[in-house]
């Protein structure tokens, strides 16, 4: 048979996508100011960031990053060569300190961190247990450290003690988004620790939208289900999200972070993080933590949209959580809704499958504590017409 043209395969499957609903493309943004930023030359309002405190262009921020810019655009080599600065080593410490665990390990991104975990702790004849809806840096880092992989039914801590126990064998890694960034419910993390406990099993939980967000002085969701580091010996920590920043830490059990250090391929194999970016990272924990203001604002914001949305009819999907998705189910639907949304001034993203499950198909509304109850009631009244227009 002749060898398949890559040419001809990717055309192919764009055709495919096109007709399904789903090929992806990238907006440009412009400007930003706070909420609002510039599209295609539109002024839209963004609730599709997953900025929840609203700290991306916040002033001690961007001072710090300013500050710090004399320190060099790039970090020049990678941590264990000669990238490591004054600035990554008191942003781990800091870090460490607010979530009250012995090391943090800075990594370029939530998806290198995910693939450094598991890849550097499992291999052949371990077993890696996690909820089905997982993000997808999980999955893949599972797929690639060559282990067993063993997927429960979403938030079913039961399941999961089953496929703990149906793989005896080699260490075993228990994890779970703490956060579901589609779904924006929370994890079972009490049941999860305890299942681990039962099973001589690690958790490992991927704390990316939760971090800054709930628990005691935004420690997150392992904080806010009363557990600690004896519980959940590692977790993910992203700055992209609530700190509004850029990168990721994995912070936990010393001896554990000790061997990331030495032997994951995505901390050896990469430059460090620009020293002015951990200087910004450093303020947005300071933040952060002082932040119970911000955490207050933000949850009266979840409140007001959902309350409105039960007063117009709009039925959201379960989460306390600044995630709030509104089930649309059909591909085509979602983007219209989208669509229209963005006619009337509001930036909603149309989540899609494979992302989410088949049928599944999303608005993700994103709140920030920037929001204002104006925005929110606005917002509200655009999705109902929206509703009326697409659904009807």
């Amino acid at each position: 048979m002749p060898r398949v043209s890559l040419g001809e395969r990717v055309l192919a499957l764009r055709a495919q996508r096109e007709a399904a609903h789903r090929r992806r493309r990238s907006r440009t943004v412009a400007r930003r100011d706070g909420v609002r930023c510039e599209v295609d030359g539109r002024e839209l309002l963004n609730f599709c960031s997953n900025d929840y405190l609203g700290l991306a262009q916040h002033p001690r921020m961007i001072a710090a990053l300013r500050d710090a810019a004399g320190e060099g655009a790039g970090s020049t080599a990678s941590h264990l060569v000669c990238g490591h600065g004054a600035q990554h080593a008191a942003l781990e410490t800091e870090l460490a300190d607010w979530l009250q665990a012995p090391r943090a390990l800075l990594f370029g991104s939530g998806y290198m961190a995910n693939l450094a975990v598991v890849q550097a702790l499992l291999g052949d004849g371990d077993a890696c247990v996690q909820d089905k809806l997982n993000h997808a840096s999980l999955i893949d880092a599972a797929r690639l450290a060559g282990c067993a992989h063993k997927r429960y039914p979403h938030a079913d801590a039961d399941a999961a003690g089953r496929q703990l126990a149906s793989h005896a064998d080699g260490a075993a890694l228990l994890a779970s988004d703490g956060v579901f960034s589609m779904d924006g419910d929370v994890a079972p993390l009490r049941a999860l620790a305890r299942i681990a406990r039962e099973g001589q099993a690690t958790l490992y939980v991927d704390d990316a939208h939760a971090v800054g967000v709930m628990g005691n002085a935004g420690r997150g969701s392992i904080d806010a289900a009363g557990l600690d580091g004896n519980d959940v010996p590692l977790r993910l920590v992203t700055f992209g999200k609530a700190l509004g920043s850029a990168g990721a830490a994995v912070i936990g059990d010393a001896d554990l972070i000790a061997h990331l250090a030495e032997t994951a391929r995505p901390y050896i194999y990469t430059t460090a993080l620009p020293p002015a970016q951990a200087a910004a990272t450093r303020e947005a924990v300071r933040i952060a933590r002082e932040g119970d203001d911000l955490r207050e604002r933000l949850h009266a914001n979840i409140d007001r949209l959902k309350s409105g949305a039960r007063a117009r009819g709009l039925r959201l999907m379960a989460s306390e959580t600044p995630i709030q998705p509104l089930l649309v189910g059909d591909d085509a639907n979602a983007l219209a809704m989208a669509a229209a949304l963005e006619a009337s001034g509001y930036w909603v993203a149309a989540i899609r499958p494979p992302t989410v499950p088949e049928g599944g198909a999303r608005l993700r509304i994103a709140l920030s504590a920037a929001h204002d109850a104006r925005q929110i009631d606005a917002l509200l009244d655009a999705l109902s017409r929206a509703r009326d227009v697409v659904m009807a």
